[in-house]
């Protein structure tokens, strides 16, 4: 009887020590899923946290490729979220640190929409200046060409009023003349009766020709191409130059003025042949040329 109460009491023991184990299974089972499952939530949140901390590095690397010009501040706010980027995939996910990230997540979106802006700002600034700048390219390009065209005027200008000024011939003539005793002249075409040549011409009158003295050259050829008298030199700015027999010296008041002056014969009598004389102003401009035969 004894040995049958134990008995019982056995089977009792057992089996409340197998509804024991049996719940502590049960809830080692169910707190191993609770965990796994935090960890895959945990884990979640964390690839979620890193595709946002990715998406605003991407938005800041192309704002910084779009601007003209490197902002410091956007780079500097790129570099950060990199770290932080770095930082939430090495860290150990836990909810506190996860729920930090987050928060600065929001933090970090809210300073890159205020840096945009500013980005913004500054490009529709630049790309007012570059307009203002390229319109005022324009307008000194429209300037410089006026300019230009300026000054070629006043050179056409000054050129017209140059050869508009300058003095010119009406009449040119040349005899050979004979000196009688009484010291009258007379014309001639003998070489040995000759004396002189006398060299007359007119110069026109020219309202816009500037008054004074005046110098005019004549150049007397020989026969042989020689030039006769004292052979002077004279080289104008330009640098061209003649030989001259004589310088002519008159005043000129705008109006036509006759001017005559002579060339003497050589200590022998003048050859026969052709002869050419050339007249030539203070610019060393040929302004007439005369030829004539003496026998």
């Amino acid at each position: 009887m004894t040995e049958t109460k134990n008995n019982n009491g056995l089977k009792v023991l057992a089996a409340l020590l197998g509804v024991v184990l049996l719940g502590t299974i049960i809830y080692t089972v169910s707190l191993y899923q609770d965990k796994k499952k935090t960890e895959t939530v945990l884990t979640k949140e964390k690839e979620l946290v890193v595709e946002d901390l990715n998406s605003l590095k991407s938005e800041y690397d192309k704002a910084i490729l779009e601007s003209n010009a490197t902002n410091e501040e956007l780079v500097s706010a790129r570099d950060n979220i990199a770290k932080y980027i770095d930082s939430v995939k090495t860290m150990k996910a836990d909810i506190s640190a996860l729920s930090r990230y987050r928060r600065q997540v929001g933090v970090l979106k809210a300073e890159r929409e205020q840096l945009l802006k500013q980005v913004d700002s500054l490009t529709r600034s630049n790309t007012m200046i570059a307009m203002q700048r390229d319109s005022t390219y324009v307008e000194l390009e429209k300037q410089t060409v006026f300019n230009d065209s300026l000054v070629v005027q006043n050179t056409q200008l000054a050129d017209a009023v140059a050869k508009g000024s300058a003095l010119n011939l009406s009449k040119f003539n040349v005899d050979a003349v004979k000196e009688r005793n009484s010291g009258k002249l007379v014309s001639t075409q003998r070489a040995r009766a000759t004396d002189k040549f006398k060299i007359c011409f007119t110069v026109a009158d020219n309202v816009i020709a500037q008054a004074g003295d005046r110098e005019f050259y004549l150049e007397v050829l020989d026969p042989q191409g020689n030039v006769m008298g004292e052979s002077f030199s004279k080289t104008n700015e330009e640098g061209a130059s003649i030989t001259y027999s004589k310088a002519t010296e008159f005043y000129y008041e705008n109006k036509a003025l006759d001017v005559c002056d002579y060339i003497n014969k050589p200590a022998s009598d003048f050859q026969d042949g052709n002869y050419m004389v050339n007249v030539y102003d203070d610019q060393l401009k040929l302004l007439g040329t005369s030829k004539f035969t003496l026998k």
